[in-house]
């Protein structure tokens, strides 16, 4: 158990508080001292009870100089050590820390694929076995500052170093502890300049507002990006809704907060619950013994953005309903409350009034969700704009591979003009870039599109209509399934794709035999 004592700062109350728990036999694991000015005191007592507690309480609530007594999920460093772990696993490059012994103290999950090896066996490892023509301690020795663009080869991969030295009191060699080195691709240099440029633009203006329906969609999001309530996202896959809850983040008095986003289609419910809401020490087989922060915590005075909220299993919705109504919730495996003050941003592809007349979303949580809503217009309803915003794809895409910028013909604006884009605009954006990855010329022609057949998705003409009704519609529905299962090659996908539940499109498929290896 961990508790937190709220007292007095003052010579000799750390002793006075630890030894209760000794003439109780009670052994106090660890033991600090935090606080702005040193006034708490946080204590991990492993084997100590409930009933215990309960006991102690009013003896340690009565030594002079303690103001309260109360169960904390995490000591201070616990709580340090999560935020750095989940801040170094949400980085792609690898970053490793170093002593000045060339050994590694600390790296993330991509600097272990990266090595080889899993994530807890990368501490101790010497960077002698990966690099044979860089003495990396004496290079730190020798500049003692940062270095940045360092070339070196690892593990036969060329890659682009920052070093960061790590001084232990003063800035001289003599106080060098080691260095925390960062390691970026070479061969991605271009990627990461293109991800750079994309990010000069923030906002509601890295949105491209060539269609006058589009316009009118951000007009009306800006006016609703500062109201602190929830915002509710409607739109296809593919039409940037998590670019336009971003862009509200950054207009609203939040932007300087953090912004996290959880994908709610696909997970199960209980890897869904801790990504959400955290778990505490020890709360199931194979948890961390820390626990861990789920991402409302990590959001903490910012914005989370829950992707596929029509997704969320029936025991989530619960959650999120009392966490909208008060701010409150429980860790997995806590009996402890947490209060937090985080804004709720949803985006979903589907009717979530159709869901709530189906029993599968709740009412009160969808009009919980519902205070502000913003609908974005699937691609093939601003084809008026898709000239515009083709050739600002294709600039963008040129940028990234570093070729010279194509011109579109006329003939390959018709055929994007006239496709129904079922991914609208990302599929948009991946389809540019390929084609201009495979132009030769200066300008970028229809063979270089690669679309299927152009015009509205096909269906399954030429009807057999021998048999009965229930035959006729049986072959119809397979060759329905059968067709959009090249798509949407999975029970969930299809389901949202034609507005039915996934047991149901599941079972359909098991049917018919679509999809079975």
């Amino acid at each position: 158990m961990r508790l937190k004592f709220h007292c007095q700062n003052r010579i000799g109350i750390l002793r006075d508080v630890v030894s209760p728990f000794a003439d109780y036999g009670l052994n106090v694991a660890r033991g600090e001292v935090g606080g702005d000015q040193g006034n708490a005191i946080y204590l991990l007592v492993p084997q100590l009870l409930n009933a215990q507690l309960a006991t102690l309480r009013p003896i340690l609530e009565a030594l002079p100089g303690v103001f309260s007594v109360k169960r904390v999920s995490l000591m201070p460093s616990e709580r340090r050590h999560l935020e750095l772990d989940a801040l170094l696993s949400s980085l792609s490059d690898p970053v490793m820390s170093i002593d000045m012994d060339g050994r590694i103290v600390a790296a993330n999950r991509a600097a272990g694929q990266m090595l080889g090896v899993r994530v807890d066996e990368v501490p101790g490892l010497s960077l002698d076995r990966y690099l044979h023509d860089l003495d990396l301690p004496e290079l730190i020795r020798r500049n003692n500052a940062r270095v940045n663009g360092l070339r070196l080869k690892l593990k036969d991969e060329v890659y682009l170093a920052d070093i960061a030295p790590l001084h232990t009191e003063s800035d001289d060699v003599a106080s060098l502890a080691g260095a925390v080195v960062t390691l970026h691709r070479a061969d991605r240099v271009g990627e990461r300049i293109y991800h750079v440029q994309r990010q000069e633009l923030r906002g509601f203006e890295a949105i491209f507002q060539a269609s006058p329906r589009l316009a009118a969609v951000v007009r009306e999001a800006r006016r609703m990006a500062p109201l602190d309530a929830p915002l509710l996202i409607e739109g296809e896959t593919g039409t940037g809704k998590e670019l336009l809850a971003r862009a509200c983040h950054l207009a609203s008095p939040r932007g300087q907060a953090p912004f996290m986003a959880l994908n709610c289609a696909g997970l199960p419910e209980s890897m869904a619950e801790t990504e959400l809401f955290g778990y505490a020490p020890g709360a199931f087989e194979g948890a961390r013994p820390e626990g861990k922060l789920g991402l409302l915590e990590l959001t903490a005075g910012g914005t989370i953005f829950l992707d596929e909220v029509g997704e969320m299993s029936p025991r989530l919705q619960v959650k999120l309903l009392r966490f909208l109504q008060d701010g409150g919730f429980r860790r997995v495996g806590s009996d402890e409350e947490t209060y937090l003050d985080v804004r709720v941003i949803c985006a979903t592809q589907q009717e979530l009034p159709r869901l709530c007349a189906a029993g599968q979303f709740r009412q009160d949580l969808y009009h919980r969700l519902n205070v502000l809503s913003v609908h974005i217009p699937p691609l093939r309803d601003c084809l008026d704009g898709i000239a515009e915003l083709a050739e600002h794809f294709i600039d963008r895409a040129a940028r990234q591979i570093g070729c010279p910028l194509p011109t579109l013909s006329e003939a390959a604006e018709a055929r994007l003009a006239e496709y129904h884009w079922p991914g609208n605009v990302r599929q948009l954006e991946n389809l540019l870039f390929q084609a201009v990855s495979l132009c030769e010329g200066d300008v970028l022609l229809p063979e270089h599109l690669r679309l299927p057949d152009v015009g509205d998705a096909p269906g399954p003409g030429g009807i057999e209509l021998d048999g009965t009704l229930a035959e006729i519609i049986g072959s119809v529905e397979r060759r329905v399934l059968a067709a959009l299962y090249v798509d949407y090659p999975s029970s969930r996908q299809l389901a949202r794709r034609l507005g039915v539940s996934h047991t149901t499109i599941a079972n359909k498929l098991k049917r018919h035999g679509i999809g079975e290896a």
